[in-house]
């Protein structure tokens, strides 16, 4: 019993609307990007979350999202209870981000991404991508200027070839110089993600200010396929413990 209330609890945690937590919540367009911004009162951060998958969300003008198990959406209303503001932005018209996120293109959306975030709130901004979306933070953080951005955080990134046909190593990973926090779960059977890679990861990172590799494990499965999001993949059922390693690592950044 003791454990089934644990997991109803966390589950209610999840599923709690972001307003609950947040002092501000709204949509709003930059350039063609749909995103959800929401936040604290006084945020101590903003974080760009980049979700992985094709990167739609479903995300509608009132803020209801059709697509919302990933995990950097689902924890959403965890983050700014934190005391973070997190800006997740839609895909363009519904398209498939798949094998575009390395792009010069999408680098330069993920900019624009960032310099709403400042003009949100003026606190440091971080970029934290998942799966496929560590490739558009790792592209993201390759291409930003200089004092923009505060860090990077990577999680179960794409490092193997797979149905988007690029990973991690396609974005210019020796043009990071902010600090970089790679998450790799013991448990990720995914393929195209495997946690061994973590350390060729942080290899490539060779002009980081920092570099720290973590290595978490667990994870329950709700979803078949071992990439999907209710997986160890996205830390299903491990979520709180891998927010809290991240928070404690954006501290540290100062």
């Amino acid at each position: 019993m003791k454990r089934l209330s644990t997991v109803i609890g966390l589950v209610l945690a999840l599923s709690l609307p972001a307003t609950s937590f947040a002092q501000s919540s709204k949509v709003y367009d930059v350039g063609r990007q749909r995103v959800l911004y929401l936040a604290p009162d006084r945020p101590r951060a903003t974080i760009v979350m980049l979700p992985g998958g094709s990167g739609d969300i479903g995300l509608e003008r009132n803020g209801s999202l059709r697509h919302g198990d990933n995990f950097v959406v689902r924890t959403r209303a965890l983050w700014v209870a934190k005391g973070y503001a997190v800006l997740i932005p839609d895909a363009i018209d519904e398209a498939n981000l798949r094998g575009t996120r390395s792009s010069p293109q999408y680098a330069r959306l993920v900019a624009d991404l960032v310099r709403s975030a400042q003009a949100q709130s003026p606190g440091p901004v971080f970029l934290l991508g998942t799966s496929q979306g560590a490739i558009a933070a790792m592209n993201g953080a390759a291409e930003a200027a200089t004092g923009t951005i505060a860090g990077v955080i990577l999680t179960e990134s794409v490092s193997r070839r797979g149905g988007s046909h690029e990973t991690v190593f396609d974005a210019d990973s020796q043009a990071v110089r902010v600090p970089v926090l790679i998450i790799a779960n013991r448990d990720d059977a995914c393929p195209v993600a495997p946690p061994e890679d973590a350390p060729k990861i942080a290899a490539a990172l060779t002009q980081a200010r920092s570099v720290r590799v973590l290595s978490v494990s667990g994870g329950v499965y709700q979803s078949k396929g071992s990439c999907e999001s209710l997986t160890p993949h996205g830390y299903d059922g491990i979520e709180t413990q891998v927010i809290d390693a991240i928070d404690h690592w954006m501290h540290a950044q100062g």
